[in-house]
């Protein structure tokens, strides 16, 4: 197990963020890897109270996301957006499902539908059977040059006050604009996310938010090295936002948790092993293409347990299929390791759970308070509180998981 000293010293980290906004997923039905419901469809009532929850926990966002075999995702955001009073959406889009112009104008009618409660996370693609699905037999290489251009013209549909044309490689139009104004008149945020060179370069130069799967510290400190060198490359006078993403296991004690943690385990794997899981078809089978889930397996096989509470059994259980790896203990230890990041540099923090509703919930009310209390510490008296140095999860002396969860 790799870990680091726990912190005694109180002062701020002079990287840290000072602020967070936490985002999580949207979920359109009761079905989860824990206890799968076979279904293709919108479950009503379960979205609204899903985004009542949302509110009510205080999460900023939510994240839409893509897929051949799901819900529209700028339908879905719109539908949220009259849900909701606050909760902004981070829509997802694939550059190769929709002209991008017409995606400038659909996403700047939701964003003036709900009054400036929308970002666009811009999805390259990670795997070539899944773009396949949809008519899309580009390379990898010339899928981010496609999400480049498609990111370009976006902003210059949102903010050329006179017609353009473009003639370029893989769009062309003559005498466009003005295009449908944003909420604000200016353009909306650009998410990126990816572990391959050609994620980092875009994602470097052009992107508004850069987002993480959770990953060790040391390999989250290093990427972030890497993309602030090739902004600066770049000539930009600021760096993207940075997101991370975890799957947090929390309960009363961190013995409890990390028993509820491989309870977890045991059930995902078998949900993934039997193929009961609806979106499990949609990532296609075998080893993972997307370097994010190399990565995320390779550090799986190298240790089970990184720093105060990273946790990669979660992804190693579902093949890597997205955003899995998890933070396991009470929810202290849990707002300690979120803080971990925000010491690196995160303002951006995305959390959902594994039993969807009840952890968003659980969040709501023992999570997402403390990380937001240690930051208004920080702003008021210019130190940490000793939150971190007290929850040291795995980093205190003689821990090892299985023995915790063995009670």
């Amino acid at each position: 197990m790799t870990t680091t000293a726990t912190d005694t010293d109180l002062s701020v980290p002079p990287t840290a963020s000072p602020t967070v906004e936490f985002i999580s997923q949207i979920h359109l039905a009761p079905s989860t890897e824990l206890s799968p419901v076979p279904t293709r469809g919108i479950d009503l009532a379960y979205l609204r109270r899903y985004v009542r929850a949302l509110e009510d926990a205080g999460f900023d966002y939510t994240l839409v996301p893509y897929g051949s075999a799901s819900a529209d995702s700028l339908v879905v955001a719109s539908a949220i957006g009259q849900l909701s009073e606050t909760l902004k959406t981070v829509v997802a889009v694939r550059p190769n499902t929709v002209f991008p112009l017409v995606a400038a104008q659909q996403l700047a009618t939701l964003d003036q539908l709900t009054e400036g409660r929308t970002i666009i996370h811009l999805i390259s693609g990670g795997n070539d059977a899944e773009q396949a699905r949809q008519g899309d037999y580009l390379t990898k290489d010339d899928r981010y040059a496609r999400t480049t251009e498609f990111l370009q013209l976006l902003r210059r549909a949102w903010t050329e006050r006179q017609p353009f044309s473009h003639h370029g490689r893989f769009y062309r139009f003559d005498d466009f604009g003005p295009g449908f104004a944003t909420h604000s008149g200016r353009a909306l945020p650009i998410s990126i996310g990816g572990q391959s060179d050609a994620a980092f370069t875009l994602g470097g130069e052009l992107a508004d938010v850069f987002s993480f799967w959770g990953e060790p510290l040391a390999e989250i400190r290093a990427q972030l090295d890497r993309l602030g060198t090739i902004a600066g490359a770049a000539g930009r006078p600021d760096r993207p936002r940075i997101w991370v993403t975890f799957r947090p296991i929390i309960a009363a004690t961190d013995e409890l948790a990390w028993r509820k943690a491989y309870d977890y385990v045991e059930r995902i794997g078998r949900t993934y092993r039997d193929g009961s899981y609806f979106m499990r078809g949609s990532l296609g089978g075998g080893q993972p293409q997307n370097v994010g889930s190399q990565r995320a397996l390779e550090f799986a096989d190298r240790h089970e347990v990184f720093d105060r509470a990273l946790w990669t059994a979660t992804a190693a259980a579902t093949g890597a299929s997205g955003a899995a790896t998890a933070l396991v203990g009470t929810p202290e230890t849990v707002a300690a390791a979120i803080l971990d990041y925000i010491d690196l540099g995160a303002s951006l923090v995305s959390i959902r759970g594994y039993d969807n509703l009840n952890d968003t919930i659980d969040y709501g009310r023992l999570v997402l308070p403390l990380v937001r209390q240690e930051l208004a510490h920080r702003a008021a008296t210019g130190q940490r509180s000793r939150l971190q140095a007290d929850h040291p999860g795995a980093l205190r002396d003689g821990f090892d998981p299985a023995v915790l969860a063995a009670g």
